[in-house]
């Protein structure tokens, strides 16, 4: 399940970013009862994306942003209360990682859901179904 951090440039230290982006899957994992899954925990992958301050805007206005972004199979953060929970953690991990500098307004997290049959996995396209059949295992 691939996380994207997108950042601009300078907010987050560079000595945090491999916690940050630690602390956003365990809470992924966390929410959806998968802490330690042998199949899901080494498939939660994720990469930071720095942009140039002269590049993000909010408001129509040239702005530092952090937009945390999930692509993950549809059934993930299928209720509500997951999805409430998630956003108000990612929020709060980001957050923390900067120091406080950086206002929580400033901070999104959104979800793309991949297509059914194509989350591939080591050169196998797996459905919904053959994904939680595997994470039953364990």
């Amino acid at each position: 399940m691939p996380l994207t951090l997108i950042i601009t440039e300078g907010l987050l230290p560079k000595e945090r970013r491999q916690a940050t982006v630690a602390k956003l899957s365990e809470a992924f994992l966390k929410l959806h009862g998968l802490t330690g899954n042998k199949f899901f925990t080494p498939n939660v992958i994720g990469h930071i994306a720095d942009i140039a301050a002269d590049s993000t805007f909010a408001g129509l206005q040239p702005t530092p942003v952090a937009i945390v972004e999930w692509l993950t199979p549809s059934f993930a953060f299928a209720s509500r209360e997951i999805q409430e929970a998630y956003v108000a953690e990612a929020t709060q991990i980001v957050f923390d990682a900067c120091d406080g500098k950086h206002p929580r307004e400033k901070i999104w997290v959104n979800l793309k859901y991949a297509i059914d049959g194509m989350w591939g996995i080591g050169g196998k396209a797996y459905t919904n179904e053959q994904l939680g059949a595997a994470a039953a295992l364990g």
